[in-house]
């Protein structure tokens, strides 16, 4: 499942038949609660810890579980690294232990006062394989125990069976057909959670940020499947650990690598293939007593992935057509090595392109990414993980054509330093805290003239900012029914030079600055911060039923300008500054959740209210691009958002797959647009239902489909126009006046699968997806021109990407 929030399981309190034996005053605790050994006293404790590992790659298994048959409702489960830590009364126990897909095992421990014991288990299939994207979930019934709202949880199976475009399985792609998550539109990578903005998802890649997710204007998003092992996206109920965004987190941990075997996995598709290789470093682990041998002491993985419609370009007899370029690459690199008991390395790194343009002109974009972990046991319950973060998105374009030749880029560069704990205080208690800081750099724009140009040097000089947070928080399980997450963030900023500020208080030009405020390197321009409660409940009705609440304050202390629809690399990242504000939110929300026919089916309904400050867009007519002076055309207020959402799954059987509905409205108010009254986002759509279904036919043949329908989004039309001398002017409506037609759109798949036959290295399967089955037209962007039969009228004319889009892809594995 798209597990979200990475809180360790809090289980049910210890049978009450223990607290009526320790009031008789030496009964045997075995006599009453029916274990085969008696554990002493509570007083006396120890403490079991591990790793929980998948036996066929020695991958960690995020969520895989941890119970004690003795004492119904206690355990705990593995945290992001397969680390767990349980702490029990000294005696004898058998411990299950289990994983999605995977078989389970029953070990049988005796605990001694004051003595720890480590047990690393591999869990084995059990009738179904790990599929290369693992998205995990704890515990069948994990939706209604736990404190987690506003969570997008799905299977791997099902995300590998969701039809594809252009046959790219993409992770982006499913959260938008979650509830509560919009499309940026037709073929782009963004997406809106819960009204807010596309710069206000934190999206993490091995906790680095990752400022653009797309591939060729959105159409892929840069997350390459096959190197992927676990995904995490967040809308509501957001941790204490997370910050610096106000609507969600999608979180994303790339593979481990295989530490038994070098193994490959990968695909031949209509426009892009992929090639993932994994294996062993280092000695062999040791046989532990029960046979099992340890993975190798570390892990490597590289996964590369190429689009080549630049290679067909060659073969045509247009020159113009030769001499162009359109691709995109990705690159994935991890590493592990376990440098004792206690002690593990981590070294990650993605690096991605886009390219296109001509001889003429050129325009390409990408992401680098690195961290460095260490994982630390500093106790046998206190876990430890300090990690050095660096990440940049830069974007170019320019021409090479004589004197007008020139070459524009931009970045955004992170610096960040992170040291986490996760303290396992009893199986009542899991505390997590910790603190960040981050260095962050900014080029809003640079033009270099080539050697001949015309052009004159352009540069604005972007300011500096720091970011700092520590955070606090506990899972804690008060009652078998009552369970509470809490926990505080506290974060402070600071806008630096070197830089300017400007004043603007001369009514007959507002635009030309009064005054001037220069800073040097290092200086504070301006400082924001304050406290981000965070605070979610969970109450059982019954082992089917539970109610939810939840409260998050969340503050972002960056901004993205842009005046289009959806996120393009030359949209600009600005920091907060003493006129662009810091955003901060309040979400309430509570749900209902159900599950049905032993876990099955589930169901929930949720419904939140979101407010927002800070909020910005901009005068009629603005100009972004190489403005040294933005604040002149950015207007600030406030938004809110509001809606119900409705989720039905179903998990197990030959039919998969689930169904969403989400009722929603966004809106803003800001002095200067609209006269000073509410009115809708762009990305305001009231109504948004998916249907998404997988449907095994036999063991090798699959077929899967997902409808979606979303009302239009809000646009400014013009509604008149004068003509002086010659020339039109247009009038137009009030700011988002008016609707685009609704979107709606059919894909489907069909998957025949090799990968069952028995006795073979090399499987493979073939797949066929249709992108918009029924070729509906969903409008991509509407402009207006004069008619050419009836000169001085003018309509509208809508453009749209794609008809029916088929695609073929080989996947295969080794």
């Amino acid at each position: 499942m798209l597990s979200i929030q990475r809180y360790v399981s809090v289980t049910r309190r210890l049978p009450t038949v223990l607290a009526v034996a320790a009031l008789l005053g030496g009964t045997p605790l075995a006599a009453v609660a029916q274990a085969p050994a008696a554990p002493a006293p509570a007083a006396q404790t120890a403490t079991i810890k591990g790793h929980l590992r998948d036996a066929a790659s020695g991958e960690a298994l995020i969520g895989a579980s941890v119970g004690v048959r003795e004492l119904p409702g206690v355990g705990t489960v593995a945290n992001e690294y397969g680390f767990f830590s349980l702490t029990l009364p000294v005696g004898t126990y058998t411990l299950f232990i289990r994983g999605l897909g995977l078989g389970a095992q029953e070990r049988r421990v005796t605990l001694v006062g004051g003595q720890s014991q480590t047990i690393n288990v591999e869990l084995r299939a059990d009738g179904q394989q790990l599929e290369e994207v693992q998205i995990t979930s704890e515990r069948q019934d994990k939706n209604v125990r736990s404190t987690e709202m506003g969570t997008m949880q799905i299977k791997a199976t099902e995300l590998k069976k969701i039809p594809a475009l252009l046959g790219e399985v993409d992770v982006v792609r499913a959260v938008q057909l979650m509830p509560g998550v919009q499309t940026a539109g037709e073929g782009t990578g963004g997406f809106y959670v819960r009204g807010g903005g596309v710069d206000q998802n934190l999206i993490l890649l091995d906790e680095a940020t990752v400022y653009n997710a797309s591939h060729l204007l959105g159409f892929f998003s840069v997350f390459n499947s096959d190197a992927i092992k676990d995904v995490n996206l967040i809308k509501g109920g957001i941790g204490a650990e997370y910050g610096g965004r106000l609507s969600s987190v999608l979180d994303i941990r790339m593979k481990d690598g295989n530490a038994k075997r070098v193994a490959g996995t990968g695909g031949i598709g209509t426009i892009a293939s992929r090639l993932t290789l994994e294996g062993n470093l280092g000695r062999r682990g040791e046989v532990d007593s029960a046979g099992n041998r340890a993975p190798a002491a570390g892990s490597w993985m590289v996964a590369g992935r190429r689009t080549y419609a630049d290679v067909f370009f060659g073969l045509s007899p247009n020159k113009g057509v030769r001499d162009s370029k359109l691709y995109f690459y990705d690159l994935n690199l991890k590493a592990n090595y376990r440098l004792s008991d206690r002690d593990q390395l981590f070294v990650s790194g993605y690096f991605g392109r886009d390219a296109s343009g001509n001889s003429a002109f050129g325009f390409d974009w990408g992401n680098a990414t690195a961290t460095v972990r260490w994982n630390h046991l500093i106790t046998d319950r206190l876990f430890s993980n300090t990690t050095l973060i660096h990440s940049v998105f830069d974007y170019s374009l320019g021409s090479k054509e004589g004197n007008s030749a020139f070459t524009w880029k931009s970045y955004i560069r992170d610096y960040s330093v992170k040291q986490d704990f996760e303290w396992f205080l009893s199986p009542r208690n899991t505390v997590r805290f910790g603190a960040i800081g981050t260095l962050h750099k900014f080029q809003p724009g640079e033009i270099v003239p080539g050697p001949d140009s015309y052009l004159n040097r352009i540069t604005l000089k972007g300011t500096d900012a720091t970011e700092v947070a520590a955070y606090l928080a506990n899972e804690q399980q008060l009652t078998d029914r009552l369970t509470l997450t809490y926990g505080l963030r506290l974060s402070g900023y600071a806008n630096m030079g070197p830089g300017k500020t400007y004043q603007y208080n001369d009514p007959n030009n507002p635009d030309r600055p009064t005054d001037t405020t220069s800073y040097k390197s290092g200086e504070v321009i301006k400082t924001y911060g304050g406290l981000e409660p965070r605070f979610a409940a969970a109450y059982a009705l019954s082992d089917q039923a539970s109610v939810k609440a939840s409260f998050n304050r969340t503050r972002q202390y960056l901004h993205l300008l842009s005046n289009t629809t959806a996120s393009l690399p030359l949209d600009v990242w600005t920091p907060a500054t003493a006129t662009i504000p810091a955003q901060t939110a309040n979400q309430w929300a509570v749900g209902y959740f159900r599950n049905f026919k032993d876990n099955m089916f589930e169901t929930s309904v949720e419904a939140y209210y979101k407010t927002m400050d800070g909020q910005i867009d901009y005068k009629d007519n603005a100009q972004l691009l190489l403005n040294d002076r933005v604040e002149r055309t950015v207007l600030t207020g406030t938004g809110r958002s509001y809606g119900l959402e409705f989720l039905v799954r179903k998990q197990r059987g030959p039919l998969t797959g689930w169904v969403s509905y989400t009722l929603s409205k966004t809106e803003r108010k800001i002095g200067g647009i609209n006269n000073g009254d509410w009115y809708p986002v762009r990305y305001d759509r009231r109504h948004n239902v998916a249907v998404v279904g997988s449907y095994q036919l036999s063991k090798r043949l699959n077929v899967g489909a997902n409808w979606t329908y979303v009302t239009g989004g809000a646009v400014t039309m013009p509604v008149g126009r004068f003509v002086y001398e010659g020339t039109a002017f247009p009038f137009y409506s009030s700011r988002n006046g008016y609707r685009l037609p609704d979107y709606h759109r059919l894909d489907l798949a069909v998957t025949l699968d090799d990968r069952l036959k028995p006795g073979r290295k090399f499987n493979g399967s073939w797949t066929l997806s249709i992108y918009n089955a029924y070729a509906r037209k969903n409008p991509f962007s509407i402009f207006f021109r004069e008619k050419k039969d009836k000169p001085g009228e003018t309509e509208a004319v809508m453009t749209y990407l794609f008809g029916v889009l088929p695609s073929v892809t080989y996947n295969f594995t080794f």
